[in-house]
């Protein structure tokens, strides 16, 4: 049986009890007193027991058969009303499922609880939406970066087969750079996708530790642009992945060195803790970049300044994108303010260690 019969069944079968309690009321309660046999009084005729039982008994079948099909059409008709949003959320939930997320129900009505089922489904087929939107980004984004070496691989062998006399060794390296490249790119995808699974362990790290590890191994990549790396702060106990970690505080050390100014710019690393949540900021110089330019830089193939994509430390564009996805699989919030003077301040916020 539908939902919707068995709230009407239900309906009409509590009707028809409380009509009969209330038939029983009366009996119990009047008819009872009244004697039976012969009666005797002023009138010509005085009903006994028996005479009102006979009188009754018609009347009250009748009143519950009434009482019952009443409250089988009533109960159809309100059990229709109150389903009604169900059959709404119903056909959503079938479009989403032959892959139409673009659908919302949109529940008119007070804030009741199918009120808030369907406004939780929006909520929900928003977030897939907006995700799927984001992988297939990302799957064509991956698809033309992993392209590009392998292009211009075959464009290397094809003019080292049509000129016989070319340096042989000019054509190694570049072979070698290609190759290197594209193994960065494949390292930065399985990176991201481990992040974003969460399969990793769980142990203390101290966020301040992690920092000055990074900091060390970026070093020479920093004299050599003429940036000036600076970490302080204090101890600052998180629980994670201290590998993941490190390549998080490692990546945006990384990206804040790359895109700096051409000569005398600053990285400042910075740690604090302070109730049940660590920070670390990375604040570094730099061209100026609007808001907008700065929320888009934790997307997939992203790059802050239109710089080239082959060249040392180029970066395959995924260095912020895997920042985002270690933060999240961390229960924690990653935020990017462009700065008015240049530059970009990051603050990534972890849950703290407890005791």
């Amino acid at each position: 049986m539908s939902v919707r019969l068995k709230l009407t069944l239900s309906y009409a079968g509590f009707l028809l009890v409380a009509g009969a309690l209330l038939l029983a009321v009366v009996w119990l309660f009047l008819l009872r007193y009244v004697p039976d046999g012969q009666m005797t009084g002023p009138g010509p005729f005085v009903p006994n027991r028996g005479d009102l039982v006979r009188a009754f008994t018609p009347a009250a079948t009748w009143a519950l058969l009434f009482l019952f099909v009443f409250g089988l059409l009533g109960g159809w008709i309100l059990a229709g009303r109150m389903l009604a949003p169900l059959a709404r959320i119903t056909e959503a939930t079938r479009l989403a499922a032959s892959g139409s997320l673009s659908h919302r129900i949109a529940l008119p009505g007070r804030q009741d609880e199918f009120r808030e089922l369907a406004d939780s489904f929006d909520a929900m087929l928003a977030r897939l939406e907006a995700h799927v939107a984001e992988q297939r980004r990302f799957a064509a984004n991956a698809s033309h970066e992993l392209r590009t070496p392998l292009a211009i691989t075959q464009t290397l062998l094809d003019v080292a087969r049509n000129t016989p006399d070319r340096d042989i060794d000019e054509l190694i390296e570049r072979l070698r750079t290609v190759n290197t490249r594209a193994i960065e790119l494949t390292d930065a995808l399985l990176v991201l996708s481990r992040a974003e699974q969460g399969s990793f362990v769980r142990e203390p790290v101290d966020l301040s530790l992690v920092a000055e590890e990074a900091a060390e191994t970026l070093l020479p990549l920093a004299e050599a642009r003429g940036v000036t790396v600076r970490t302080s702060g204090v101890v600052a106990r998180t629980t994670g992945s201290y590998a993941l970690l490190l390549q998080l505080v490692s990546n945006l050390l990384h990206n804040a060195v790359v895109h700096n100014l051409p000569a005398n710019g600053t990285v400042d690393v910075t740690t604090s803790a302070g109730g049940d949540a660590v920070e670390l900021v990375v604040e570094n110089t730099g061209v100026q970049l609007t808001p907008e330019r700065a929320a888009t830089l934790t997307e997939p193939f992203q790059r802050g300044s239109e710089r080239v994509r082959t060249g040392d430390h180029a970066g395959v564009g995924l260095g912020l994108a895997i920042v985002r996805s270690i933060t999240e699989a961390h229960g924690g919030t990653l935020a990017l303010v462009a700065q008015p003077h240049g530059g970009l301040r990051v603050t990534v916020r972890l849950v703290a260690q407890h005791p």
